[in-house]
């Protein structure tokens, strides 16, 4: 962790059709998430005075790829009226429109917070809606939880401080890498690791049918490797046991229980471990926990191992199920360099 600076605790918040998120180091994000059919308005901050941000306005989900849809450009209504963009400020696709412009960000996001109707941003000739019900409280959020009050910063009743003022993101934690490459299992420690795994998986308390339970290992170092042994299973969930244990016999095994490294309101800190694999490539051991069979909500985490122990290096998570993004792109919440 950066010296002199604290940790912050992240949040994730839904203000009527609009969920924020603000990570451990208090960049948000924020979307429309109610009845919108595909149409999506996005946006994100970092914290701190220099203003890193950016607007994305786009048409698709997974129900239906945009490649499907037609051109949303020149087709965005608002209060009945196109809704004016200045195309030299835009990045224009098809289905996105995106600005990392601080000014023309600005300038819009007021503009619509003070819209006390809450007038929907529209798609002629289509069901695509905006719900601005909530928009301006997403954003007081997100100037309250970068301490950007009373500062000409703050996109809501912006003040008179200048932008230096507004603190600086918190601390990032560190975690250290594994020396990489990891060396592969050879076939005889694969073989002896998975008749291993076959009699925990024997001789362990388990519900799931053991025609379906499945034994996955995958090497963590040079002399340690992870055993995966599915167990419970759900209508679209498998929760596993997971030990460490080392490569070559004797085995000696040690269960992993994770647990997260802050508290998060509404939420257990231990983690389930629900539908785990192991990232060769990048050396985390990942947990998916499904809102829903589609995939589209729920939380993820990724965890490296070092110093014998599983680290959190990304949380993420999507409380609702609208069918707009896979885990890879639901926002964050902890992050660690």
């Amino acid at each position: 962790m950066l010296p002199g600076l604290a940790l912050a605790g992240p949040v994730q918040q839904q203000f009527a059709d609009w969920l924020v998120t603000c990570n451990n180091q208090n960049f948000c994000q924020a979307r429309n998430v109610s009845h919108h059919h595909g149409l999506i308005m996005a946006l994100s901050r970092s914290a701190g005075a220099k203003d890193d941000m950016s607007l994305r306005i786009e048409l698709g989900s997974l129900y239906a790829p945009p490649t499907k849809l037609p051109a949303i450009n020149g087709r965005l209504l608002w209060r009945g009226k196109p809704l004016q963009l200045d195309k030299k400020s835009w990045q224009i696709t098809p289905h996105r429109l995106k600005t990392t412009n601080p000014g023309v960000i600005t300038a819009l996001l007021r503009k619509l917070a003070a819209d006390t109707d809450n007038s929907p941003i529209t798609l002629a000739h289509a069901q695509g809606s905006v719900s601005l019900d909530g928009l301006k409280r997403a954003l007081e959020f997100i100037d309250t939880t970068q301490k950007r009050q009373g500062n000409q910063s703050a996109w809501i009743d912006p003040g008179d401080l200048p932008p230096q003022k507004t603190p600086p993101a918190p601390g990032l934690v560190t975690i250290d890498k594994p020396e990489l490459p990891v060396a592969p299992l050879s076939a005889t420690e694969l073989n002896g690791l998975l008749d291993y795994g076959s009699w925990r998986m024997a001789n362990s308390h388990c519900s799931m049918d053991p025609s379906q339970r499945e034994v996955r290992v995958a090497p963590l170092s040079g002399n340690k490797a992870i055993l995966m042994v599915s167990c419970e299973s759900g209508a679209y969930n498998v929760v596993d046991l997971v030990w460490i244990l080392n490569r070559e016999k004797p085995f000696h095994a040690r269960r992993i229980r994770l647990r997260l490294p802050f508290n998060w309101e509404g939420h257990d800190r231990d983690v389930e471990l629900m539908n785990t694999r192991f990232d060769d490539h990048d050396q985390v051991f990942v947990t998916l926990n499904k809102g829903r069979g589609f995939a589209d909500c729920g939380v993820t985490t990724r965890w490296r191992y070092t110093d014998e122990q599983f680290r959190l290096v990304r949380l993420a998570s999507q409380p609702v199920c609208d069918g707009q993004e896979t885990a890879d792109a639901w926002p964050t919440l902890w992050v660690a360099n």
